[in-house]
């Protein structure tokens, strides 16, 4: 898609709107037609020229009427814009992020989420400017038309001599617009790789300081700014350039009128009234003329948003980004229906059939290979191995959270053509190695948008082994815990990720490595209170400990992203050297 496609596209999002603000501001920028031609006969009169009946003062409060009925079109015109333009990006912001969200956790997005938070708000701005001047560029021609004819008609030479010269200066100044777009890609990009470095930094605090690397960062932050800061002001420079040469065409305009119109007015050809008009419509088509200006400025410049905006689609169409979706912005307008919960639906999970699942990275070539096993009902299945052995990325698979591979999932014998969008819940719920907290109440971050329903809520806190921390905390369930959790422990943090986990009461719990930061008792407690809570509950758990091997119907052994053996512990302890290792290794850390 071009950029020229990219444009209709927005506009054609809701087109009425589009038409409106476009009627407004056409009859915005006709409006001044009236109150030059009303200038040119309050200055007739005063040499006794005037055609009008109405005096000097009629002539006064006409100019006055016809002002503040533009002020009234403007406002009008600013409601127009401002609702076009909202909705407009508005479903870029939405469309984007949905994709985002649809993709594999692990390729959601190309880029550091500062850059893309860059993306979402800056090439965003940019489309939503360069549709919004669309609308400006065809009232303004409007009146270039208008204005012309008017002024052709008192004097067709005149007109010509003043006008020319402005068009051929303003033309002039847009072939350096190049420039400036080359100016602008630069700008974003390094504005993307501040954010980028901002993010990084404050997601790696802990790190930075461990590792003593405070001033490389801080001086890898301040190389990035200062590249930033020299593209910004090329880029700015070149803009204001342009601006100046846009806005000076006005005094070179009057210049030639006051030049031209003394030769004119001495023949008697050429009234004060003619001079006042001439002056007066100068400046707006002067402005039509600038203002074309800018609208190419922000046309090129939208083009590079758009492929910025294409980038984060990674491969996917960039008409994703102008599909027609509902925003939902009306009060009260219904809210599209969520997923329903498994118990509404026939597809209880009975056994789930992993065959020949193989995944791969692009940039090792490492991963997992011809992965077979099966869970049923119900069942507690342990994944270990040691560090590397394709652990993570068998779950990770699994869910959909990496780009699909080879290999075939069935869900009670039913391939599941999309992972990504099967394993959601009430079909599964998972937890990473490091949960993901917010900056919010404990309550939200276990809930995240799910309504609390009954005690579901207490239910999860008590199987995650919660319930006395959060009687510790200042206040409770509506304690801030802050950014990524840091008010909590690591082993308060994982069991906060439980809890989200069994709120969702969902068919498929997948755990990796959650327990990692749990002593061996509250480990112990966890396990009991899932399963006396439901005591079908089917769980896939990636760990090494021995509370969750020893527990285990069934356990798979990984190495080099393969299994190497599968059973129980008292079989593998037999027949895997693996396993055993892993077992005393556990048992010597524990003496």
């Amino acid at each position: 898609m071009n950029t020229y496609q990219y444009l209709w596209r927005l506009i054609m999002y809701r087109p009425m709107r589009y038409f409106i603000n476009a009627i407004a501001w056409t009859i915005i920028y006709l409006a001044p037609i009236a109150p030059g031609l009303l200038t040119k006969e309050f200055f007739d009169s005063l040499t006794g020229n005037s055609k009008l009946g109405y005096g000097v003062w009629g002539l006064i409060a006409l100019l006055m009427a016809a002002a503040v009925g533009r002020i009234i079109l403007i406002i009008i015109g600013f409601i127009t814009d401002v609702n076009f333009r909202f909705r407009m990006g508005m479903l870029l912001r939405r469309n984007l992020l949905e994709h985002v969200l649809k993709q594999p956790g692990a390729q959601a997005i190309p880029v550091s989420p500062g850059e893309a938070i860059s993306h979402f708000r800056d090439d965003v701005d940019q489309s939503e400017e360069a549709a919004s001047w669309s609308v400006d560029v065809f009232g303004m021609t409007c009146f270039a038309l208008v204005s012309g004819y008017i002024l052709i008609r008192i004097d067709a030479q005149m007109t010509l001599l003043v006008f020319m010269p402005i068009v051929f200066v303003i033309t002039a100044a847009q072939l350096a617009t190049v420039r400036l777009q080359k100016y602008r890609a630069a700008s974003r990009e390094a504005t993307s790789k501040v954010t980028g470095e901002i993010s990084e930094m404050f997601g790696n605090v802990q790190a930075i300081q461990v590792a003593g690397a405070e001033e490389r960062v801080i001086a890898r932050f301040r190389s990035f700014g200062d590249n930033r800061r020299k593209a910004m002001l090329k880029d700015r420079l070149m803009t204001e350039v342009l601006d100046s040469i846009f806005s000076n065409s006005v005094n070179l305009g009057t210049g030639l009128i006051l030049l031209l119109a003394g030769t004119k007015m001495r023949a008697g050809t050429f009234t004060v009234g003619d001079f006042a008009l001439f002056v007066y419509y100068l400046t707006f088509v002067t402005q039509f003329i600038s203002n074309v200006g800018k609208f190419i400025t922000y046309f090129k410049q939208m083009s590079v948003s758009l492929e910025r905006l294409t980038f984060l689609l990674q491969g996917a169409s960039a008409k994703v980004l102008t599909m027609v979706n509902s925003l939902h912005l009306k009060s009260g307008s219904p809210l599209p229906a969520m997923a329903e919960e498994a118990d509404k639906r026939e597809d209880h999970l009975q056994q789930l059939d992993v065959r020949g699942l193989t995944y791969a990275y692009a940039d090792t070539g490492r991963g997992i290979s011809d992965i077979r096993f099966s869970l049923k009902r119900g069942s507690f299945t342990v994944v270990t191995g040691t560090i590397g052995s394709g652990k993570t990325t068998l779950v990770r698979s699994l869910l959909g959270l990496l780009p699909k591979g080879e290999g075939t999932i069935a869900w009670n014998g039913v391939p599941v053509e999309d992972p990504g969008t099967f394993f959601t819940p009430a079909r599964s719920a998972y937890t990473a190695q490091v949960p993901r907290l917010y900056s919010d109440t404990l309550r939200n971050n276990i809930l995240l948008g799910q309504a609390e329903q009954g005690d579901s809520l207490q239910q999860a806190l008590h199987a995650a082994v919660m319930e006395f921390d959060v009687a510790q905390l200042p206040g409770g369930l509506d304690t801030v815990i802050g950014p990524r959790g840091v008010k909590l422990s690591g082993g308060q943090a994982q069991r906060t990720a439980a809890a989200r986990m069994l709120v969702r009461d969902a068919e498929l719990y997948v755990f990796d490595d959650l327990s990692s930061a749990l002593d061996v008792e509250t480990e112990q407690q966890l396990w009991e209170r899932m399963f006396q809570r439901r005591a079908d509950a089917t769980c896939l758990v990636v760990s090494h400990r021995k509370t969750a091997l020893t527990r285990a119907d069934h356990i798979i052994v990984m190495k080099d992203g393969r299994i190497e053996a599968e059973g129980t512990s008292e079989e593998l302890l037999l027949r895997s050297e693996t396993f055993q290792k892993l077992w005393y290794g556990d048992e010597r850390q524990m003496d």
